[in-house]
């Protein structure tokens, strides 16, 4: 993050946002949704970057689970299925609130490093954020296998990007160093839940909180980083 230094116009500083998430984690689809949404509420929001970073809810997935998200989720949380669908229902209401229709009867629960990595190769050339898209919609709203390599290269290829080189460094483990390196660096944050958003490296906002909270913010430490030393 570069330092900002003597009298700049405020329409010429940036403002950093850092968001650790995971594609297989509800809340960080909403939480995407609300945060654009304070972008977009932000009188400079054309000076937002935004830096996605890996996070995994559970690391001990199987690439493919045998079963449905809430006999997973059943057994993950120890809560009984009226309990899970009752979680479900409230999730998928938030949701369809921010124009999403997750179709939790069709999610194919999978473990999402590999799709991690597939993020990280988008990143690095500049696909990033329709990557992220791509991948959210794809777990909660269509029913596709994130876990399966042959649909993560054919949602890349949808964004224009080399499937076939995609594959070529999956196959021999690239991007695997960058995702472990975000997911320790959530862990020195202190981060324990996602989406997790720091702004300006040193404010952090917890959770898909509501559109309000992230321009409010925004537009707080806008005003602080443009003050002159």
């Amino acid at each position: 993050m570069s330092e900002i230094i003597g009298e700049q116009p405020s329409e010429s500083k940036r403002l950093r946002v850092d968001i650790f998430s995971d594609i297989a984690c509800p809340w960080c689809f909403i939480g995407k949704r609300r945060f654009e949404q304070g972008v977009e509420a932000f009188e400079y929001s054309q000076n937002v970057d935004v830096y996605w970073h890996a996070y995994q809810l559970d690391p001990s997935l199987p690439d493919n689970y045998d079963g449905s998200e809430a006999e997973y989720l059943s057994k993950m949380k120890g809560l009984d299925q009226a309990q899970v669908q009752q979680m479900l229902q409230h999730v998928t209401a938030q949701a369809a609130e921010e124009g999403l229709k997750y179709d939790f009867d069709n999610l194919k629960v999978a473990n999402s490093f590999t799709a991690l990595r597939v993020l990280e190769y988008a990143k690095q050339h500049g696909a990033g954020n329709e990557m992220k898209e791509q991948l959210l919609s794809a777990h909660f709203e269509q029913g596709l296998d994130t876990g399966d390599v042959q649909t993560l290269l054919e949602l890349a290829g949808s964004l224009g990007l080399d499937a076939q080189e995609l594959g070529a460094q999956l196959e021999a483990g690239a991007y695997t160093e960058e995702v472990n390196a975000d997911i320790s660096q959530a862990q020195q944050i202190g981060i324990s839940g996602v989406p997790f958003f720091v702004l300006d490296g040193k404010y952090g906002i917890s959770g898909a909180q509501p559109a309000e909270v992230f321009s409010n913010a925004l537009t707080q430490v806008y005003a602080e980083n443009v003050k002159t030393p």
